[in-house]
């Protein structure tokens, strides 16, 4: 029997991990515009070791008719109709997203992605609406499955606040740069991977055996 080979299409029954995060101006995904999309790939080493790959971000032009609450905008700072944005279409965005991400799990040979998120509902939620807005049929993430670094950081580190587990993980984490979507992104990729290796370190994983 050969040594066990460590393949990321193995790790998760099939799917792949993308890391993302939404800033939006609120919470219901129906009606409330969304404002900047950012998304991370993971990739796994021959030891079975996930970090970070690709970065996907984009800003976001308000959809017609979107509802656009002044506290969530004050909370994240963003002016929507900011020309130095250089925010697109989100249907434009929402199809590169899929696309690109389609092509990254095909590459890893997965079967289809799941997402990974802090707080995962609120986020696959307005990606969700997003998509049937957009009316794309062909969706790369599972329309209900995710991975919440909420509840495994909870498990893990007996922390749920981002910044909180971050610190408790060691992962350096700026106040000033949270609340953009490409920034606790990178960071909630960091958590992820830092969770699913401290796992990897302790326990390791069953891999599939090969003649």
């Amino acid at each position: 029997m050969s040594d066990p080979q460590f393949l990321l299409k193995d790790r998760f029954r099939g799917y792949f991990p993308v890391i993302v995060d939404v800033e939006t101006a609120g919470f219901n995904a129906k009606t409330d515009a969304l404002l900047e999309v950012a998304a991370i790939t993971t990739k796994m080493d021959d030891k079975g070791f996930l970090t970070p790959d690709k970065t996907f971000h984009y800003h976001v032009i308000p959809f017609e008719g979107a509802n656009l609450e002044k506290a969530a905008l004050d909370f994240n700072g963003i002016d929507p109709w900011c020309a130095l944005r250089g925010a697109l279409d989100e249907t434009e965005v929402i199809k590169d997203l899929c696309k690109q991400i389609r092509k990254e799990q095909k590459e890893a040979d997965c079967q289809r992605s799941v997402m990974v998120a802090h707080n995962a509902a609120f986020d696959l939620g307005f990606i969700n609406a997003a998509i049937e807005r957009s009316k794309i049929k062909r969706t790369p993430f599972h329309p209900f499955v995710s991975f919440d670094t909420t509840t495994l950081s909870g498990l893990a580190l007996g922390q749920t606040v981002l910044v909180k587990a971050c610190q408790a993980a060691n992962i350096s984490f700026d106040q000033n740069e949270a609340h953009s979507a490409l920034y606790d992104t990178q960071k909630t990729a960091e958590l992820y991977c830092y969770i699913v290796n401290k796992w990897q370190s302790a326990c390791g994983w069953p891999t599939p055996e090969k003649d």
